[in-house]
């Protein structure tokens, strides 16, 4: 049997790059995927007509995480059409390569409203409607860890979210539902497409296997954190960045 079979998952910013590759993951392990987008319908369409193809269920949602009455529907959609939502994997997040003396303040505020306080709606309503021992995994990045020059706020985001894994590990225990984040390095998505050239062969040289990610290196650490195999993991950052942070 899958090992999440008939599980309900839910993968923010789905449509494309890594939440793509983990929506159809879940589904390849026996979930129910929901897959979230907040422009690019035509994209999230072709992430669920491929899980249909392999077998799988899926339909798409449209919400933007940074809203929390659309984050609500989204929810409310998905257990109107499945029943239940037992897997939350908050992927969304913006990003945008800026110095301290380039960023402005509209970008400082996408940041945030995305990257931090989207997280924080989605457990907050993972908390009030996810099913008892529900599963929420979370997305950080090794710009948490080591310091880029021009990534500085996106890094503080991202350092942001280990932290509120942590808190939301210990005020969703009582229900069972755990709580980790996964640090992820250089992958190649549309995402990190402005990235300069000589900055991404740099990160690669650095990872200990010497290259940079593809979506599928992530996807089934997500799986095994949303599986039963991890019940007694919470609270916790588990590096899948090929080696980046120790070297």
């Amino acid at each position: 049997m899958p090992r999440l079979d008939q599980k309900v998952a839910i993968v923010t910013g789905s449509s494309r790059g890594i939440g793509a590759a983990v929506a159809r993951r879940l589904a390849a392990e026996g979930a129910r995927v929901v897959v979230n987008y907040a422009q690019s319908a035509q994209a999230a369409e072709e992430v669920v007509r491929s899980i249909h193809a392999a077998g799988g269920e899926a339909i798409s949602c449209r919400a933007d995480v940074a809203d929390e009455a659309q984050m609500q529907a989204l929810f409310d959609t998905t257990r109107q059409h499945f029943g239940s939502v037992d897997i939350l994997v908050n992927n969304a997040a913006a990003q945008a390569p800026a110095s301290l003396d380039t960023l402005d303040r509209a970008l400082f505020q996408r940041l945030v409203e995305v990257n931090i306080w989207g997280l924080i709606v989605g457990c907050r309503l993972a908390g009030r409607l996810m099913s008892d021992r529900g599963r929420i995994i979370n997305f950080s990045s090794v710009s948490a860890h080591k310091n880029i020059a021009w990534d500085g706020m996106y890094a503080a985001t991202k350092a942001a979210v280990e932290s509120l894994t942590r808190t939301a590990a210990i005020e969703l225990a009582p229900r069972g539902i755990t709580v980790n984040a996964l640090i992820i390095g250089l992958v190649a998505t549309d995402m990190v497409s402005d990235v300069p050239l000589k900055v991404r062969r740099t990160i690669a040289s650095q990872t200990l296997l010497d290259k940079v990610g593809r979506p599928e290196d992530i996807s089934g650490s997500v799986a095994f954190l949303a599986s039963e195999d991890a019940r007694w993991v919470t609270g916790q950052t588990l590096g899948v960045n090929g080696g980046y942070l120790m070297k």
